[in-house]
């Protein structure tokens, strides 16, 4: 702890004239941690234009592969071409990445990000539909909040509303009501959608997340998306194979990772691609869903459910069965190595896109990162054993991140490694 604060204190001494975030923040933020047992959720951020997808992944994994739901206008369809169902989900997703890259550069060139000053009614409307959402943030994600407490005010008002929707969507397949839920609901939510998109929102909560949407270029596809991935859940309770694996991932993470980068904004320096910055987001949606699916192995089978590829399953010598057994063994040890592996591979790439997002954004994505990461090395800590025991962070070991995550935010890597052997 004390080698944490002192990195903490040097940090802060090297930007004290020139960081944008106060001071007193991370103090704070550090203070909070004191008495809670949870990690930073992901507020989510995070190649060139022309990176294929496909390298997202280790090369073995990379092999074509035939998914069997098909796409038309948007990512799911109920019918389409025979050539459109021969393309993986990856080539899919990476189209909704090139449609949201292309609305913030067509709002680049048209103007400013247009935040109109509301009527004095409006303003109290909108002040009381925020505040609202606020209340459900800090009720179910204290450490989300402190993140976005560390942002601008209209950026946190923003990832409430979007946090507050994500959450709602979530809790109507995994809520206390979830057994009574079907698919004709899910329906319905995606109708609310539709309107508050079009500026009829149902409720107080959806005041907020359409006021959100009208200020920022952000894709309604990626929110209908996100209720397929619900869909998803209520029908499919097998993957047969990393591609309809990786779809489900886009769809319940990827997708908040693309919502979000409108929001937290990509920094005016940077060289990279609109899209390049896009790719990272969604390589971190993805990396964050896979550390949970790893970590909640024993939690999901106990319903049912296996989140796993079979066909790699198979390869291993390894069976449902072995899955619903719960029992450690070298062939599972074998094959969780290779899952972790590729987790990490995700991780890497959407690094590569943190330092392009706005300066004030990049420290809560990379704590967030950082920290998420870590349950991976606490899955092989426990000998991969993610059937009895919960793989998570020590709040020791949180502590020491912060700075490491606080540092590459406002100084980067090399400068902080210098800072750091002083």
């Amino acid at each position: 702890m004390a080698i944490c604060l002192i990195a903490l204190y040097r940090l802060i001494q090297q930007m004290e004239n020139t960081m944008i975030v106060p001071k007193f923040a991370l103090l704070i933020y550090l203070q909070s941690r004191k008495n809670s047992q949870e990690i930073l959720c992901v507020v989510c951020p995070k190649m060139n234009a022309h990176y294929s997808l496909l390298s997202l992944m280790p090369r073995n994994y990379c092999t074509q592969r035939r998914f069997k739901l098909s796409f038309s206008s948007g990512i799911f369809a109920n019918s389409s071409a025979v050539a459109n169902s021969l393309r993986s989900s990856e080539e899919r997703v990476y189209e909704v990445v090139l449609k949201q890259a292309a609305l913030v550069r067509k709002q680049r060139r048209e103007s400013a990000l247009d935040l109109k000053k509301p009527t004095e009614s409006d303003w109290n409307r909108l002040n009381e539909a925020y505040e609202r959402c606020r209340e459900v943030c800090t009720e179910y994600g204290n450490t989300f909040y402190l993140v976005t407490l560390l942002m601008t005010p209209e950026l946190r008002r923003a990832f409430w509303a979007i946090r507050v929707w994500c959450r709602r969507t979530d809790e109507l397949v995994d809520g206390p009501n979830a057994t009574y839920i079907t698919p004709k609901d899910l329906e319905r939510w995606e109708k609310i959608l539709t309107d508050l998109f079009e500026g009829r929102p149902s409720d107080v909560y959806d005041v907020a997340l359409s006021d959100t949407v009208s200020k920022y270029p952000i894709d309604i596809q990626l929110f209908k998306d996100m209720i397929e991935g619900m869909k998803l859940d209520l029908r499919k309770s097998r993957y047969e194979n990393f591609d309809e694996l990786y779809l489900y991932c886009y769809c319940v993470a990827g997708t908040v990772g693309l919502m979000s980068v409108p929001v937290m904004g990509i920094a005016p320096e940077s060289k990279a691609s609109i899209e390049s910055v896009y790719n990272a987001a969604l390589a971190l949606g993805i990396a964050n869903q896979l550390t949970n699916i790893l970590r909640d192995v024993g939690e999901d089978a106990s319903r049912g459910r296996i989140y796993l590829p079979q066909d790699e399953l198979a390869q291993a010598g390894l069976s449902d069965d072995d899955v619903f057994r719960g029992k450690v063994t070298n062939k599972w040890r074998s094959f969780m190595k290779g899952q972790i592996k590729r987790a990490r591979m995700f991780y890497d790439e959407a690094e590569k896109g943190v330092s392009e997002l706005n300066l004030t954004s990049r420290w809560g994505v990379w704590a967030s990162l950082l920290l998420y990461r870590q349950i991976l090395d606490a899955i092989e800590a426990n000998d991969y054993n993610n059937f009895t025991k919960r793989a998570f962070v020590p709040k020791a070991k949180k502590l020491v991140s912060l700075p490491a995550a606080y540092g590459r935010a406002f100084m980067g890597n090399s400068k902080l490694a210098k800072l750091i052997m002083r």
